[in-house]
């Protein structure tokens, strides 16, 4: 069997197809810290230590893609012209990890603690 030819006049950009269907953005994939985290509007995130002081507003610029009612957007490897802005909510510290060290038959131990600096984001816009 063959298939129909694409008509030319239905073929649309994405942007157009964007445009045309009014969609909207519900969720983006974000790269901070080394890691990637999938993220709304007004959600809640800890992140590596950014700089800054509670309460200020920092732009992420890392993002991967962006997904909502129509086709998702891929970047490669990252969107042109779209960041998402977050606030910051706390500055804090994580759990302490304890790292222990024992040789066997050797009287030989070691203990320390490790405490990760962390942020809490409240994710207040993506802008597309």
């Amino acid at each position: 069997r063959r298939l129909p030819e694409p008509r030319s006049d239905t073929v649309l950009s994405l942007g157009e197809r964007d445009a045309e269907w009014n969609c909207s953005i519900m969720y983006a994939i974000i790269r901070t810290g080394g890691k990637q985290y999938r993220v709304a509007k007004d959600d809640l995130i800890t992140v590596e230590r950014l700089p800054g002081d509670e309460g200020s507003e920092v732009t992420l610029d890392q993002v991967l893609m962006l997904a909502g009612d129509c086709e998702p957007r891929i970047g490669a490897p990252t969107l042109d012209g779209v960041a998402v802005k977050a606030e910051i909510v706390a500055q804090s510290r994580a759990d302490k990890v304890i790292i222990f060290k024992k040789r066997r038959r050797q009287k030989s131990r070691t203990k320390n603690g490790h405490r990760q600096l962390q942020s809490v984001l409240k994710i207040t816009a993506i802008d597309a």
